[in-house]
Formats: C-alpha cells, structure tokens, sequence
C-alpha cells in the first residue's frame, strides 16, 4: 500500500479532515495514490509555536542523545529502504533500484551527522592579559525552515534535517507536494526513533503561501531551500529583508569537458547512464557536453549506441532505466527545448520528442550543432536532453563552461594531470569532478558558487548554517 500522507506536527501525525487536500498520482500511470492534506494557518502556528517550544530543551540536549537518535534513523532507514523506495517510485517514477539507493545512500547521511555532530567544537583564544580567559562557542541557531524539492525527496529532505536537529535546531520542513512520501517517511523514521515532540514538523501547501508565512514569522531563524533559481533569489531577498541566515541549493547547468587524451569509451558510456539517471531530473547533472574535436565523431558514436539501449518504462519493472518525468508540466517543457533547437539548426542524433504511451515520457535525446545562445546550452533542460558541441582550444572551452551564471557542478575527463588541475583551477564551479562522478557523500561538500546558491549542504561545512558563534570572555 502507499504511503499514508498527513502533516507532521508536534510528534502528532495530522489527517486531512477538515483541510484542503491535492491529489498525488503515479507519473507513469497517471492513477491517483492518494490526497496530501494542505496545512491551515493555524497549522504552521502550531508547528511554529511546538518549533520553538522544542529548541527551549533540545539546543541543551546532549550531542550524545542526538547522534543516538540519528544512527536509529539511519538504521530504520536502511530497514524500510524497500518500502519508502516503491513509495517513492510510485509518486515520483524514477527506477526502483535508483529509489532504493538513494535510501540506502542517505541511511549513511544519518550516521555521519551522528558522528560530526558529536564534534561541533569551539575554540580557546589567547588572551592579552593573563587573568583574561576568551573563549568561541558554537551554538545552535534556533527554528529552521527548510523547502525541498521533488527530484531526490528522500536525500535532499534528510540532509536538511539531519543537520538541523545534529547541531541542535528545530525544524518545520515543507517537502514536495508531488513526491510526498519519501518526507512523510522520514516524519515517521524520526518520530520512532525516539525524536522529541516539536524538533521536526512537517507541514504541506501551495508553496508560495507556507514559504512566505513560515519565512516571516519571527519564530524563524534560519532557511534552506533546494530548487530553482528564481525560486530561490525568491526565498532568499524574503529571508533577508528579515535578517535570516540562508543556505541556498539551486540549480546549475553542468558543462562536461572530454578532452582528447581522456578514455573516451569509457567517459562516453558513463556520462550517457549518468544523463538518463532519474531521467536527468539531477541539480548535477551533466548538461553541457563539450568533447575534443578530435574525439568528437568517437565520443558521440559511444555516448548514442549506450543511450539506444536504455530501457525507458514503469519505474517498477526491474528492467526499467529511466523512468518517466516527475510531472505532467514537465513533458511541454522539453518540447519547448527541442522546439527552440530545431528552430536554431540543431541535429537531433536521437529521441527528442515524447514517447507515445501513457504517462510522462520523454525520449533519450541527443542534439549536436547547437549555437551557444540556444536553450538548451544556456538553460538547465532538467531533462533527458544532452546537447553536444565540439571544441579545439582549452582556454575557449573553459571560457564557454563559465559564461553563465550558474556554478554548481562539473565534469572533466582527462589523463593528463596538467590539463586535470589546469581545468579545476579556472573552472568556476562549487565541484569539479575528474573521471568519475564523485559528489554528493556526506562527508564532501555539497554547494554551488554564483547563482547556483550559497552553503553547503554536505562535509563539516553543513553545520555552519544552523550554528552561530558566541564569544565569552570574563576576567
């Protein structure tokens, strides 16, 4: 059965009585799963006012007690990975083993906050004057807000909430209204894992209404959104106009460098499985490809024959790839890209248009000869749609991977540590990855520069956003 959905407030799970409701349906079948109840205002005051309440105690609680609670997650989670991973399959299409995955993955997010958040130190300054002590403490931020999106529901949720209640915070999480049952797990992981009343809430809504109410409230002290650009610039000026810390996890449209002494089979066959993978609907995944001119013809051949053999279907069929896109406003949206490349001279080497079937398909699609001021090599497709252009000079191709305003990731293949470290020293990304595709693990980083956001959500630097530093000093 599917996942029950109710908003999470003050350890209590709420149903729908009473309360608007939306329909939440299988995007590869388009059959409704279920109704996710919208909260009242009087519901986010509650959850406001049960957010704060709770931080009275837990921002004393011991580090100790909070990293018991998060390796219980971690545990339960990687017990349910199966059961949230077909719930999430079911209201967000991607392949059951991808969902399943990204459970288990994240299972290991709840243990490394377990471990780092019993390392949240502070300092000793020496003083000037021997009878003075100095001292840096590092203290919880207080309520936090948190809005995620629908492509990784469970991992970009948990890394938020992870790291709140770790260092100390409350939170109230809004989650997506089309994949919701990846967050109504993590409510339910938490509530038996033993997680005090009020230190978690999760609440539901037309997202602009709970975003703007839940940023206003003063309760607040801290917001973390993962989406889209505007959306995000959105979000942020709100939370600034009120003095509120933000971490910002937006999008990006990540250029790929294959240059002509890199392992081109094996780059073109990883890079075709890593663009289809939850039918690209990735923050980082690979959206610009530049390869060698004289790689080119060898490159594209490969990168072609590996996605003609993608299997695109039902996320639950075991031998499904690629599954549909997210959602129903998804499928025009790809069209416009590849409307605008045709209009621009663009080759369609493959796919590029919706499969006729029920649900939100969309080809496996490849363009090439695209000039760089189309959609497709200016705007993040969120798609299955890899545009491929060639290049001779490394210091143009660089120039063209940072002519847009988004920095949050990168890939570059290579052999040549010259070229390896001549490319991450200029390439202006939050993360440049080198042959091989090695962002996202707890303990990195996790962040983009320019308009692809601020902070980290990822690596020891993911509690600086819910912490803020006191200084004591005392004769």
């Amino acid at each position: 059965m599917y996942e029950t959905l109710a908003l999470y407030i003050d350890g209590e799970f709420i149903s729908g009585e009473g309360r608007k409701t939306e329909e939440v349906s299988n995007p590869s079948t388009l059959d409704v799963l279920g109704h996710l109840p919208h909260a009242t205002t009087a519901d986010l005051d509650r959850a406001l006012a049960a957010a704060a309440r709770a931080f009275e105690t837990w921002r004393h609680s011991s580090p100790m007690q909070r990293s018991e609670i998060l390796r219980k997650v971690g545990q339960l989670s990687r017990d349910r990975a199966q059961e949230i991973g077909r719930n999430m399959t079911l209201d967000q299409g991607k392949p059951l083993a991808e969902s399943v995955g990204e459970i288990m993955s994240c299972s290991d997010h709840a243990d490394w906050h377990a471990e780092e958040c019993r390392r949240i130190y502070g300092r000793v300054i020496t003083p000037r004057s021997p009878e003075v002590r100095q001292m840096v403490l590092r203290e919880p931020i207080g309520v936090c807000a948190a809005f995620t999106p629908w492509n990784f529901p469970y991992n970009q949720a948990i890394r938020k909430v992870c790291a709140a209640i770790g260092a100390g915070c409350t939170i109230i999480l809004k989650g997506p209204e089309d994949s919701p049952s990846a967050v109504m797990a993590i409510a339910r992981l938490f509530h038996d894992a033993g997680l005090p009343p009020g230190v978690l809430n999760i609440v539901w809504g037309v997202p602009s209404e709970v975003s703007d109410y839940l940023i206003r409230s003063p309760i607040v002290r801290k917001v973390s959104f993962t989406g889209s650009v505007p959306v995000g610039k959105h979000i942020a000026s709100l939370a600034g106009a009120h003095m509120k810390r933000v971490t910002m996890e937006l999008g990006g449209h990540s250029p790929v460098i294959v240059f002509d002494d890199a392992d081109v089979d094996r780059a073109a066959k990883q890079l075709a499985r890593f663009k289809v993978r939850n039918a690209g609907q990735v923050c980082v995944s690979p959206t610009r490809f530049y390869v060698h001119e004289k790689v080119y013809d060898q490159f594209l051949e490969g990168f072609v024959d590996t996605l003609k053999t993608v299997k695109v279907g039902d996320g639950l069929d075991p031998e499904t790839q690629m599954g549909p896109l997210a959602h129903a406003r998804r499928v025009p949206t790809m069209t416009k890209f590849m409307q605008n490349a045709r209009e621009l001279g663009g080759k369609v080497i493959l796919g590029g248009e919706p499969l006729d079937r029920a649900g939100h398909f969309f080809s496996p699609t490849v363009v090439t000869d695209l000039p760089e001021h189309s959609m497709l090599m200016t705007e993040e497709p969120f798609g299955p749609i890899a545009p491929i252009a060639r290049f001779s000079d490394t210091d143009d191709v660089i120039r063209r991977a940072n002519s847009l305003p988004f920095g949050l990731s990168s890939y570059v293949f290579t052999n040549s540590l010259q070229t390896a470290t001549r490319a991450s020293n200029n390439i202006e990304a939050g993360m440049v990855n080198i042959n091989h595709f090695g962002s996202a693990l707890p303990e990195t980083p996790f962040g983009g520069v320019k308009d692809s956001g601020i902070g980290s959500e990822g690596g020891s630097e993911t509690f600086d956003g819910y912490l803020v530093t006191k200084f004591v000093t005392h004769i």
